[in-house]
């Protein structure tokens, strides 16, 4: 397959990259971004470029496109900042490879496949304790709000036939590698990530915040899994909510003195951020999954997993 990777340069589009290409799923991979790919490949073709612009899409999507994995968005923090960046880059360039993506499945037998990465940012307000498959969006962020709105174009686009579209709401992933990004969620990680390299951080919410968090290692299946499905997998709705686990930002801190000792846990301090516990707390921590485990998707088993899948992967 050729297979088409937006936000192909950053973080989860690097990871999936390898993924396609180590499990025999892509004989191509092509890059969107506005930086080249970081995985150095013959069989990885990098197109820099702004997403809502034509030439750059028929450059990334010609004939012979198989999929498209579009991750590429401007995130909770950094939407929050600036709405007018976030309502060109994650409403706009949704709205521009959705086009695409009609252009070239009208050439095509069956429509060409589209995974689309989401959030449970599209919650708010009051919810459940477990969130239920079938419970309506309503973000209360402005990124919430353009994914919420990108999923209804993409479900609207497959009921349609313009598109064969898969909906993927990502848990929060941790631990990342790297430095700190613009989502608001970017301390889930760095108050791990730091502290197990003897650096200090700060935690901007309550200890009782309640996080959906999934491992990188598992998202990267299971966005790799939506691709593979058969086209008709997810029925008329084609929106699922990935599996994840609930852990408090408490149990997140055990889980660093486990791995780390009491000096990594000293090195986590307290420093409460208004703006950033309005989002993150706008989240919902727990969500019935039983359809995507059913679909075989994967699920992380512990969080003090993903502490030791990261001290294996890079600390190592």
């Amino acid at each position: 397959m050729r297979i088409v990777v937006t936000g192909g340069a950053g973080f989860l589009g690097t990871l999936v990259t390898e993924a396609l290409l180590a499990g025999g799923t892509a004989r191509e991979v092509v890059s969107l971004d506005l930086a080249p790919s970081r995985v150095q490949d013959p069989r990885v073709r990098s197109v820099v470029g702004d997403l809502t612009d034509p030439a750059v899409l028929e450059d990334a999507l010609p004939e012979g496109t198989d999929a498209v994995l579009h991750l590429a968005a401007v995130l909770s923090g950094g939407s929050a900042q600036d709405f007018d960046l976030s309502e060109r880059v994650n409403l706009d360039g949704t709205r521009a490879l959705l086009g695409r993506v009609r252009a070239l499945s009208a050439l095509r037998e069956q429509p060409l496949r589209l995974v689309f990465t989401s959030s449970l940012a599209v919650f708010g307000g009051e919810v459940p304790e477990i969130v239920p498959a079938t419970w309506a969006a309503r973000p209360a962020s402005t990124y919430g709000a353009f994914k919420a709105i990108g999923e209804l174009l993409v479900a609207e686009h497959t009921r349609k036939g313009f598109a064969d579209g898969r909906v993927c709401r990502l848990p929060t992933i941790a631990v990342r590698p790297g430095a700190p990004n613009s989502a608001a969620s970017s301390f889930a990680s760095g108050i791990i990530r730091e502290p197990l390299q003897g650096v200090a951080s700060t935690c901007p919410v309550p200890h009782s915040t309640r996080l959906w968090l999934a491992g990188p290692r598992t998202v990267v299946a299971n966005l790799v899994h939506a691709l593979t499905l058969p086209p008709g997998a997810l029925g008329d709705w084609p929106v699922l909510d990935l599996p994840g686990l609930t852990v408090t930002v408490g149990e997140m801190l055990a889980s660093l003195e486990r791995a780390g000792g009491a000096e990594a846990r000293a090195l986590v301090t307290d420093e409460p951020d208004p703006a950033v516990e309005e989002i993150v707390g706008s989240w919902p921590g727990a969500f019935d999954v039983e359809r995507a485990l059913a679909l075989g998707f994967g699920k992380d088993a512990s969080f003090d997993d993903l502490v030791a899948e990261f001290v294996e992967d890079h600390l190592r």
